[in-house]
């Protein structure tokens, strides 16, 4: 079986690669956490040829950016304690950047990178900026925070997070962005999932149609800290009864376009059902 799980690999000082297209079936992305745990401390990158997404998962930090035109600095960044206590702080870098990063305090950072030719300037999305939405109904109802989404001019890259109530579903009715069809554009995917508490886990399922070249269904159990794969196919998520899920998703593809994607046939039915369900748990 292909690997599409990298459990909880564990931080040190630094930047530390998790996943990218030399270790998974992934064509673009390349995900990693930073982490600085002293005040004061630094870290020094280069986007290269690659679009870039900071995320800040808890903490603050000062970052210094430097591309072929400007030099901006964006002070005291970071307004949350973590993932599970508001919105979130994301900042985009074009490639051929330059950022120095100074933890004012520790700092957990989410490294999300695509490739890219974007000529776009950095953009820092503030937890004000961020696009909130309740979605779904009833047992599959979840909050989703869009920050790096169509408003960002990126070439490849949209990024956001997703939080589970417990017991509760997500990427739910099932659905999949693998292929060019009129309500889809082919999307590969990475999540990385927190758990609150951190002892508890869900459970991910990612399958493709018993009439795909090449079927597969797979069913991982997610704790804290692992990062799943998704290079197609239909990809729901659940949380455990008593657990809180979070996880960042990053998508990417030559076709940037938030919400192209299909829903599993035998599941679609559950769209129609949405608004009665919430309205009747309303009375």
């Amino acid at each position: 079986m292909k690997k599409r799980i990298f459990k909880n690999i564990k931080l040190k000082s630094g930047y530390t690669r998790i996943v990218s297209p030399e270790n998974s079936e992934l064509k673009y992305i390349e995900f990693g956490r930073l982490f600085l745990p002293e005040k004061n401390e630094e870290y020094s990158g280069k986007t290269e040829g690659r679009e870039a997404v900071l995320t800040i998962f808890g903490g603050r930090c000062s970052v210094q950016v430097e591309t072929a035109d400007q030099e901006i600095s964006y002070n005291s960044i970071g307004d949350r304690r973590d993932v599970f206590s508001g919105k979130p702080t994301m900042l985009y870098l074009p490639p051929n950047s330059k950022y120095r990063i100074i933890a004012e305090t520790t700092v957990e950072i989410g490294v999300s990178t695509a490739p890219s030719i974007s000529s776009s300037p950095p953009v820092l999305v503030k937890p004000e900026s961020v696009i909130e939405k309740t979605v779904g109904a009833w047992n599959w109802k979840r909050t989703v925070y869009t920050s790096i989404g169509e408003k960002v001019k990126a070439q490849r890259l949209l990024v956001g997070e997703t939080l589970n109530p417990p017991g509760n579903w997500s990427s739910y009715p099932p659905h999949k962005h693998d292929q060019k069809s009129s309500s889809e554009v082919p999307l590969e995917e990475v999540y990385f999932f927190k758990v609150k508490p951190p002892h508890g886990f869900g459970l991910q399922r990612i399958y493709t149609s018993q009439e795909d070249d090449e079927p597969f269904d797979d069913i991982f159990l997610i704790e804290n800290d692992d990062a799943v794969v998704i290079p197609r196919g239909y990809h729901p998520v659940v949380a455990a009864p008593g657990y809180q899920l979070y996880y960042l998703w990053v998508l990417a593809g030559d076709e940037r376009s938030y919400g192209a994607w299909s829903d599993d046939p035998n599941h679609r039915w559950l769209r129609n059902c949405e608004s009665v369900v919430n309205e009747v748990l309303r009375l």
